[in-house]
């Protein structure tokens, strides 16, 4: 368990900065908005890290900082970007699926319960990212359709924003 949280903490701490690029991209292209809600996303993950490093050290574990790897630098389309989101959000569902798996083979019920609220935030996570995608295929991939996502995204509260959509 204690080895399967570690590879968790590293996918997380990727996470965090795979938004980090995302949204300093985001920066570049003139979309403060999306930045701002990707930074705030970048936050979100570096917690979703920070609580399963926790957790592994509270339970007499040996929780490990991790080694990143560089993520992408460029997105393409704005929609692009966002697919690529889900489908790194997907990534991350199959390995909080696996972490659970892997508790019930252990009969770890309690890592059991503490990985349900990541189950859920993942649940959430894509829902947010599919209604993101569906706007801008609603929208069209066009300067204008990309001024609007960009202002609606940038007016979420940065706290708790991927529950808001």
């Amino acid at each position: 368990m204690e080895a399967a949280f570690n590879a968790q903490i590293v996918m997380e701490g990727y996470a965090s900065n795979y938004y980090l690029s995302a949204a300093s991209f985001s920066d570049h292209k003139g979309l403060p908005g999306i930045a701002r809600f990707l930074y705030a996303h970048a936050d979100e993950e570096r917690m979703h890290m920070m609580k399963m490093f926790h957790y592994v050290n509270d339970c007499g574990g040996h929780a490990q900082a991790p080694a990143l790897q560089q993520p992408p630098l460029t997105f393409g389309s704005v929609l692009e970007l966002f697919e690529a989101i889900l489908a790194h959000e997907q990534k991350v569902t199959a390995a909080i699926n696996n972490l659970v798996d892997i508790s019930l083979q252990e009969k770890d019920y309690g890592t059991n319960q503490f990985l349900q609220w990541f189950v859920m935030e993942q649940h959430e996570e894509e829902t947010l990212f599919r209604g993101v995608i569906d706007k801008i295929k609603l929208l069209g991939n066009d300067p204008k359709a990309n001024y609007y996502i960009d202002k609606e995204l940038g007016s979420m509260p940065s706290e708790g924003a991927a529950t808001e959509a």
